[in-house]
């Protein structure tokens, strides 16, 4: 059986049951709950301590003391039941195992459930397998993460001397929100932004925006809470959110109108429990960059439903075309917005992880989320002290990213380069992107019979030596999309693009 029909098997028999689930099993990351084992030995006809790997000598022992416990008898046994009995025999043999060779390796710890509906597939299974290939000696050509400095992009010469400069200076902790140059430096630039009642108190530096994201999700979201985020997203969204115990709703963005969102889909997917809603502008993985008047259709949305806004802009200064990014929180000065940013993709130091969020517009109404923000902001310490030393330089120096975005510049050209030479390739169409350095190719699923975007992603890998991330792990629910990176140079992006076409001349799934 494929891993597509495991999961479709346990759709029918109503078994939570994803794909990426059944790929940490196979490769022993994780082990399977209970009822999913039970699930699994049934339909594969397996005995479940088979599928744990137990020795032949473990699963007689399990088997004796299940007997023992009357799990043989016609009693049914209930899931929790069931759980006592498997962990008492594993401890059983835990104690068996100490008296005869002193070894407890047989007692093993799980992952939290809270995980079990997590998803980064940007590192998930298939960058696993190419780590695994990179350790025989394979080559691996790398598009799946926006990562600038191993495709040659350097730091600015200025941002490094500062930071030298200064290093003797940060060696202990700064304020939980930053140091007072750094949020200085982001409030001026809120500003020119024309974020809406900014102070000083109301920016936060971290670690990298992701770890700010997790911050807020956590002081948030109660169990059941929902938030709008896009379809396909940056998948830490949707991670953050569960983890904090809330369910994400994913909207849909259009590809038919230039990825932008669909209003009328966040507009169904509201309800009572809604909070709030996140937008990804200029978007990853799309690159699409968001038109005024879509923005302001948000907004309106959210002032409908008294909903927070958040705005991760993290691309807003990796712009082309002469188009202008639009902060959304300088059209919403009555509503509560918070705009997350920083320096990782615009300096290209993404390894500095340095990153903020800006609190913006009716603070009054957010009062008590706020002081949860404080509370976590300071539970943390603080970020990255030497990285926020820089924030200064970076924002008001030489915008030296500036310039491989016009005609003749690296970014600029290898956009216009991987458009092309990727929709030249039949079966494959994409949108252009206006930002950022990502692309969404769609794939017709018919022509090369594509179910499974995951299992074409390890295909392309193991055939090809190419890693790209599959659509599936931005939660975009059909198997046609996938995401490249194109930070790397023209020679470098022929190259892929001539194994990617030689390999879609030949291949289909199943």
């Amino acid at each position: 059986m494929k891993q597509i029909d495991l999961v479709h098997k346990a759709a029918q028999s109503n078994v939570k049951l994803g794909k990426s689930h059944v790929s940490q099993y196979v490769s022993g990351k994780t082990i399977p709950r209970n009822d999913i084992l039970h699930f699994l030995a049934d339909t594969l006809q397996v005995d479940p301590d088979w599928l744990l790997g137990d020795s032949q000598e473990t699963s007689s022992a399990r088997r004796t003391a299940s007997a023992a416990s009357g799990a043989s008898s016609a009693k049914p046994v209930s899931d929790t039941e069931s759980e006592k009995q498997s962990l008492s025999v594993t401890k059983e043999s835990k104690q068996s195992n100490k008296n005869s060779t002193g070894d407890s390796s047989m007692y093993s710890f799980k992952k939290s459930s809270k995980l079990d509906n997590v998803l980064y597939d940007v590192r998930g299974p298939v960058v696993e397998e190419a780590a695994r290939m990179e350790e025989r000696g394979t080559h691996v050509l790398k598009l799946n993460i926006g990562n600038p400095a191993p495709f040659g992009f350097r730091t600015p010469d200025e941002v490094i001397y500062d930071m030298s400069q200064q290093l003797s200076d940060c060696e202990g902790y700064s304020p939980s929100q930053g140091l007072f140059s750094a949020r200085k430096a982001i409030m001026q630039y809120s500003q020119i932004k024309k974020l809406p009642n900014v102070t000083i108190n109301d920016i936060y530096t971290g670690n990298g925006v992701s770890e700010l994201i997790n911050l807020c999700m956590s002081a948030l979201l109660d169990n059941g809470d929902e938030i709008l985020i896009p379809s396909p997203d940056y998948p830490l969204w949707t991670a953050c959110a569960t983890l904090a115990g809330g369910k994400a709703v994913h909207y849909i963005c259009d590809e038919q109108s230039d990825w932008y969102p669909d209003i009328e889909d966040m507009r169904r997917k509201i309800t009572d429990r809604t909070k709030a809603l996140v937008i990804i502008n200029p978007n990853n993985p799309t690159g699409a960059l968001y038109p005024k008047e879509v923005l302001q259709k948000i907004v309106d949305l959210a002032r409908e439903h008294h909903l927070i806004i958040f705005s991760d802009e993290i691309y807003d200064r990796l712009v082309m075309d002469g188009k202008e990014h639009i902060s959304i929180a300088s059209l919403a000065p009555d509503l509560f917005c918070v705009t997350f940013s920083g320096l990782s993709k615009s300096h290209m130091i993404a390894g500095f992880r340095i990153g903020w969020m800006v609190l913006s517009g009716n603070k009054a109404i957010a009062k008590d989320y706020i002081e949860g923000i404080k509370m976590l902001s300071n539970m943390r310490l603080c970020s990255n002290v030497p990285a926020q030393s820089v924030v200064q330089t970076a924002l008001w120096g030489n915008q030296s990213v500036n310039d491989y975005l016009v005609p003749g510049g690296r970014i600029y050209e290898q956009r216009e380069y991987i458009y092309k030479a990727l929709t030249d390739i039949p079966g494959i169409t994409a949108v252009k992107p206006q930002a950022a350095f990502y692309m969404f190719p769609k794939i017709d699923v018919k022509k090369f019979n594509i179910v499974n975007d995951e299992k074409f992603a390890l295909d392309l890998l193991q055939d090809k030596k190419i890693l790209i991330v599959q659509g599936s792990g931005f939660n975009w629910k059909q198997p046609d999309h996938f995401r490249v990176v194109y930070l790397p140079r023209i020679e470098v992006l022929k190259e892929a693009v001539e194994k990617i076409s030689d390999f879609l001349s030949y291949y289909r799934q199943g």
